[in-house]
C-alpha cells in the first residue's frame, strides 16, 4: 500500500532546528528575548502589535477577555469554524448567535449578522485562508468590537491590507497544521493599546507590576498585584524561537501552497461532480485549506474511498452548534443552511508546503478515478 498521505503536516528546516537550539543553549527558555523578537517579527507581517500565547484556543480566550466579554454579553460568530471560536465565548459566560456565512468564500456574512445592544463582539472567521469582508462587517458591528479569527490566514491581504489590520482583534494559530508553526501556540494581535494591556497582563495571570498601577506601590519592590483574574498563557522562548523561523519562510509556504491549489484546479477543474474554491478579487489569501464540495450527497463515499487510498482527507467542519454541548444549550439544527449545506459537501484535500508535484497527482489521480 502506498504511503499515507496527511491532509496537512508542518515544515521543518535547518534554519528552525537552529533556531531552537540556539534558545536552548542560551539562558532564556520563556519570558526572554525571543518572545519580545517573535511579537515584532508577527507585528512587521500584520500591521498591529502582537502578543504571543500557548494556542489559537488560548488567542481566542484572551482576546475575548480583552473585549471585556462577561455574562449577559453577546457573540456574534461564524458557525464554520472549529468550535473554540464559539467554546471561548461561552466560556466567556456570554451567548453565542450564530450568523451564516456566504456562500462563495464561507465566510461570514454581514447581511446575517444582526446586533443588539448586548453584542460585544462579532467574531468572523477566515476559513481555508481566505479574509473575511471586513470592510462590510465593519458597516454591521454597531458599537460591538470586530474580531478576526484568522487562524488559518496569516501572511493574507484583504484589499491590499494584511490581515491582523482588518479587525479590532484578530487572533492567530501556529499549530503544525497551520500556515507556519510553533508546534502549538498562537497570537492576539490588536492596534488598540488598551486591548493589547489587557491582553497582555490575562496571558500572564492578570499580574500588575508597574507601580504606577498598583494599589499598594509602597510594599517593596518584589510586589506584584492581581487586579482582574487572568491565566498563564505564556508562549515560551524555544516556540518563539520556532515562529520566528517559520514567519522567515512564511512567503516560500504561500507560493507553493498557492501553486498546489492551483494544480488541484488545473486537474479538477471539468468534474462534473466537485465545487471547487473559489476566491474574490480583492482577496490575496494563503490556501491554508484546499476545501472542494462534493454534490449529489457522495462525500462520505469519496472520503472513504480516499482514505482507503492511502490519502488523508479531512471535514473541515462541522457547523459548532450541531456539537452536543451546543445542543444541551437549546441550539437545532437549521440555524445557518448555508453553512450547513456547505458542510454537507465539504471535503478538504491535502495542501501544505512539502506536498510534492507527484504527491498532487496521486490525489488527482483518485479523485478522477471515483468519478470515472
Amino acid at each position: 500500500m502506498a504511503e499515507v498521505l496527511p491532509y496537512g503536516r508542518q515544515s521543518v528546516d535547518e534554519s528552525d532546528v537552529a533556531a531552537v537550539t540556539a534558545v536552548l543553549r542560551g539562558d532564556w527558555l520563556t519570558t526572554g528575548p525571543a518572545v519580545e523578537r517573535f511579537e515584532a517579527d508577527l507585528a512587521a507581517w500584520t500591521g498591529a502589535p502582537a502578543v504571543a500565547v500557548t494556542s489559537g484556543t488560548a488567542a481566542l480566550h484572551v482576546a475575548y477577555a480583552a473585549a471585556g466579554v462577561g455574562q449577559g454579553d453577546e457573540v456574534v460568530c461564524s458557525p464554520m469554524t472549529f468550535v473554540a471560536t464559539a467554546a471561548c465565548a461561552a466560556l466567556r459566560g456570554a451567548r453565542v448567535v450564530f450568523a451564516d456565512v456566504e456562500d462563495e468564500t464561507l465566510t461570514l456574512d454581514p447581511a446575517a449578522v444582526a446586533t443588539t445592544a448586548r453584542t460585544r463582539v462579532v467574531a468572523a472567521v477566515d476559513y481555508a485562508g481566505h479574509p473575511a469582508d471586513y470592510d462590510a462587517l465593519r458597516r454591521v458591528q454597531g458599537d460591538a468590537l470586530l474580531l478576526a479569527d484568522a487562524a488559518h490566514s496569516v501572511g493574507g491581504t484583504w484589499r491590499g491590507r494584511p490581515v491582523g489590520s482588518l479587525a479590532d482583534l484578530t487572533t492567530f494559530s501556529f499549530f503544525p497544521t497551520k500556515n507556519l508553526t510553533t508546534g502549538e501556540g498562537g497570537a492576539v494581535v490588536s492596534a488598540d493599546p488598551a486591548l493589547l494591556a489587557r491582553a497582555r497582563r490575562f496571558r500572564n495571570h492578570g499580574l500588575v507590576r508597574d507601580r504606577a498601577e498598583q494599589r499598594f506601590p509602597d510594599e517593596g519592590g518584589w510586589h506584584q498585584e492581581v487586579h482582574e483574574f487572568g491565566l498563564n498563557y505564556r508562549l515560551p522562548d524555544v516556540l518563539c524561537a520556532l515562529g520566528s523561523s517559520q514567519l522567515r519562510r512564511l512567503p516560500a509556504f504561500k507560493a507553493r501552497r498557492a501553486a498546489v491549489a492551483e494544480r488541484y484546479r488545473d486537474g479538477l477543474a471539468d468534474l462534473p461532480g466537485l465545487r471547487l474554491p473559489t476566491r474574490r478579487p480583492e482577496a490575496d489569501p494563503v490556501w491554508h485549506l484546499y476545501a472542494v464540495r462534493v454534490l449529489e450527497g457522495r462525500r462520505r463515499a469519496l472520503y472513504d474511498h480516499l482514505r482507503a487510498a492511502g490519502i488523508g482527507v479531512q471535514v473541515n467542519y462541522i457547523p459548532a452548534y450541531w456539537h452536543p454541548v451546543f445542543a444541551d444549550l437549546g441550539y437545532r439544527r437549521g440555524l445557518c443552511p448555508v453553512a450547513e449545506r456547505f458542510y454537507a459537501e465539504q471535503l478538504s484535500l491535502p495542501l501544505f508546503p512539502d506536498l510534492v508535484d507527484a504527491d498532487v497527482d496521486r490525489v488527482i489521480a483518485a479523485v478522477r478515478a471515483f468519478f470515472a
